[in-house]
């Protein structure tokens, strides 16, 4: 597994994997966040073995708060 601070090159090799409740199972264009690891890991949903983006739970918690605003 290749990866930086910031993205794992293949998001399969992570586990708790999840989509958001607000995503229904028809649609294309969702993400999917991995729980239980120190960073948190988002991928393309329909792209499970590719890359990951990692982000520091307080800047998450920050792009949720915005989102949710």
């Amino acid at each position: 597994m290749l990866s930086n601070e910031h993205t794992v090159s293949d998001a399969s090799t992570l586990t708790g994997w999840y989509k958001s409740s607000y995503s229904s199972g028809n649609q294309d264009e969702c993400v999917e966040i991995a729980t239980g690891h120190p960073t948190i890991p988002v991928r393309d949903s329909k792209n499970t073995s590719g890359p990951a983006l990692l982000f520091s739970v307080d800047s998450w918690a920050a792009f949720v708060g915005a989102v949710k605003g």
